[in-house]
């Protein structure tokens, strides 16, 4: 039994994964366009914020670990056991210099990627701040709409939240409130 699932459509609305676990179609759809989009802007990032990426990604590996392990255990075996007249820094100032170096140019490839990666994680949280106040809106209006079917109906309507949840959301009336909270000791 351990088949393909197929989608099949709702009686009461739109299409439903036929098994648990399979993702609706409208999910799959979903992910697929982030996906796409995350490719899209990976590929038109400027030149050098690519390049800061690949060696972010690289030196944030374990190949990176293991050469370094490689170089630098290398180089500190050499000159202190190596042939006295082929040791080329036995006091490791060259090497301490070479990776200090190293460490200011690879926290500089850190940090651009870093602001790559905020930049677009700004726009997600824009998007979804977007998405959730649209879904905010919509629900608002679902409760006042479903209330006055409710009355038409002649079902009363009990709970005394209902009358609070059909009121818009003021999206800067509640940051207003959150920074007022944070600044009161």
């Amino acid at each position: 039994m351990g088949g393909a699932t197929t989608d099949r459509p709702h009686p009461h609305g739109p299409t439903v994964a036929s098994a648990p676990g399979d993702l609706a179609t409208i999910l799959r759809r979903n992910i697929e366009a982030m996906r796409a989009r995350r490719e899209a802007e990976a590929k038109a990032a400027p030149l050098g914020d690519r390049i800061a990426q690949r060696i972010t990604d690289f030196t944030g590996s374990l190949w990176f670990v293991y050469l370094h392990l490689i170089l630098f255990g290398g180089w500190i075996v050499w000159n202190l056991w190596g042939p006295r007249p082929l040791r080329f820094d036995p006091s490791f100032v060259t090497l301490a210099m070479a990776a200090s170096v190293e460490a200011i140019f690879l926290s500089t490839f850190v940090l651009i990627s870093q602001n790559r990666i905020a930049r677009l994680e700004d726009r997600r949280s824009e998007l979804d701040l977007q998405i959730n106040l649209l879904a905010e809106h919509e629900i608002t209006r679902l409760i006042a709409l479903t209330s006055r079917i409710a009355e038409h109906v002649g079902v009363p309507a009990e709970d005394p939240e209902i009358h609070e949840l059909k009121r818009d959301v003021a999206p800067d009336a509640v940051l207003d409130r959150i920074v007022q909270t944070e600044e009161t000791p």
